[in-house]
């Protein structure tokens, strides 16, 4: 039999080798165009941004103060957090176990490894541990969540509540699909004779309030910016494709078995139904059971009119990693080592392109190949003085990151929601994948002098044709809003254009107003920020 202890050590061993190649790989990776996106939120702070809540640039730009600009600074907040969630959800399996006559001694220590080791082999974890999206703050501070209700229901404590509420509030913070297991809690305390048990106390009431408080600048940048974020995020609530629904469906379970890798999905379902047979005597996993449910519920649901993007459904996991720690299947370890070789051959496919996949095929190499190296040969083909802009805020964004002495300009309805300087005056290049359209009413001429194509280490990544362009002047009145300096350092930027130069800065556009309306940008993932 493994002792108990010799084990922990060497899964403790193996979690310090998966932290230090993680940070490897997030300062050797180039940055992804979302990534990019969310580096300009970070230096136009804000409490609110058209996407998504404000908690992924809060983390980026703490990084970034510490490590730079770049694939390091972006990321490793998010890498670290990754690792400091552990001991969180080490508790939590503790605590919703705890009842349980089997989970004490090397039997309570197993758990904990199954749970953690089962959490982090999934592919959503690994590489959220490495790109920085909004649900790498999200499952942090689930975790954390998922930890204080646990430690409300082992130790039955009224001063866990107010912990509970902060925790759910940071998570909203993060990403707006918190409120699903928050709206689970709420299910337990209405349906749950455990749960109607606190309500006759003014704890859950003060956690309530503690949460209202936390989520209260998100709630107040939307009311101020016409609910745009909210708005966009709940768009498609109203969509509906009934004649689809077995595709959507087949999708939504495909998209899991990827992203959790088969092995553990299939354990993430088993540890599911224990729960479940054990909800209505053990109110620690009855309350556990309706946190998973209620979000299950509302993604089937919406999967039966339309489509769910694979990550929305990524804040479950701890939460599916912490009913399936209990379970004592010897198949397990071969389901977690599935899961870490499935994560090394994505990341050694994004490193190196081993296999020879088209664009199309391979998701990282369309997002993160060659975006240095285009950076460059636009500096070399773009003359003294001229802006760069782009037809789409994930190559504007990059392009930014990667030029920091080229004014760079992001022309989209979008851009006019931010703190950034807004209206440039002069000639530049404009960069668009033949797929795409721009608005011409910006310019008032409008050139082709080529194409350039983003190389990844081997294969190409992407096409773009190049135009050179001269502003408008002036820019019709209802565009003025939507032309943004994307830019991090401007004095870099003027010094740059100089004097002489044939770029300037126009004075800023006035804020918003009510037809201010994003474009609908791809869903998150291989494209851009997600909806929901």
């Amino acid at each position: 039999m493994e002792n108990p202890v010799t084990s922990l050590r060497s899964w403790g061993w193996l979690l310090g080798v998966t932290l230090v190649l993680r940070l490897v790989l997030g300062w050797y990776l180039p940055v992804s165009p979302d990534e990019a996106y969310y580096w300009v939120w970070a230096h136009a702070p804000a409490t609110g941004y058209l996407d998504h809540p404000p908690m992924v640039a809060l983390w980026i730009r703490a990084g970034c103060a510490l490590f730079g600009d770049g694939g390091a600074g972006i990321r490793w907040i998010g890498t670290m957090a990754a690792m400091a969630a552990i001991p969180f959800l080490a508790q939590a399996i503790r605590d919703f176990h705890a009842p349980s006559p089997e989970a004490v001694g090397g039997a309570a220590r197993a758990g904990v490894i199954r749970g953690v080791a089962l959490l982090q082999a999934t592919l959503a974890m690994g590489v959220n541990a490495v790109v920085m999206t909004p649900d790498t703050p999200l499952l942090f501070f689930t975790t954390l969540m998922l930890w204080a209700v646990g430690r409300l229901m082992a130790t039955g404590h009224a001063r866990w509540w107010p912990v509970c509420g902060a925790m759910l509030g940071l998570a909203f913070d993060s990403k707006y699909t918190a409120v699903l297991p928050g709206a689970g809690i709420v299910a337990w305390l209405l349906l749950h004779r455990a749960g109607r048990a606190w309500l006759r106390r003014p704890a859950p009431w003060a956690g309530a309030l503690v949460a209202v408080a936390v989520i209260s600048p998100v709630i107040w940048w939307n009311a101020t910016h016409h609910w745009a974020s909210l708005l966009r995020q709940g768009g498609r609530v109203g969509d509906w494709h009934a004649g689809r629904a077995l595709g959507f469906l087949g999708e939504l379970v495909g998209g899991q078995v990827g992203l959790a890798t088969p092995g553990i999905f299939v354990l993430f379902l088993a540890g599911v139904m224990l729960v479940a047979r054990n909800a209505r005597r053990v109110p620690a996993q009855g309350v556990l059971l309706w946190m998973i449910v209620v979000p299950t519920a509302v993604f089937v649901t919406h999967a039966l009119g339309d489509r769910v993007q694979a990550n929305w459904p990524v804040i479950l996991y701890p939460l599916l990693a912490v009913a399936a720690a209990q379970l004592t299947w010897k198949g397990w370890k071969p389901a977690v080592a599935l899961g870490g070789v499935l994560c090394a051959l994505v990341f050694i496919q994004a490193a190196f392109e081993p296999l020879s996949l088209s664009a199309h095929t391979d998701v990282m190499l369309r997002q993160v190949g060659g975006w240095p190296g285009l950076a460059d040969e636009v500096e070399g083909r773009a003359m003294p003085g001229d802006f760069v802009t782009a037809c789409d805020y994930g190559t504007a964004s990059e392009l930014a990151l990667y030029l920091p002495r080229r004014a760079v300009v992001g022309m989209e309805p979008r851009w006019a929601l931010f703190n950034l300087p807004h209206g440039i005056r002069g000639e530049g290049l404009m960069l668009c994948n033949p797929r795409r359209t721009f608005d011409r009413r910006y310019f008032a001429t409008v050139e082709p002098v080529g194409s350039i194509t983003r190389h990844g280490r081997i294969r190409d990544a992407e096409r773009l044709d190049i135009y050179r362009v001269r502003m408008n002047d002036p820019v019709p009145p209802d565009l003025l809003p939507d032309i943004a300096i994307l830019s991090r350092d401007l004095t870099a930027v003027t010094q740059a254009s100089g004097p002489q130069g044939r770029t300037q800065a126009a004075p800023s556009a006035p804020s918003c107003g009510t037809a201010c309306s994003a474009p609908e940008g791809p869903d998150d993932g291989p494209g851009g920020p997600d909806r929901h």
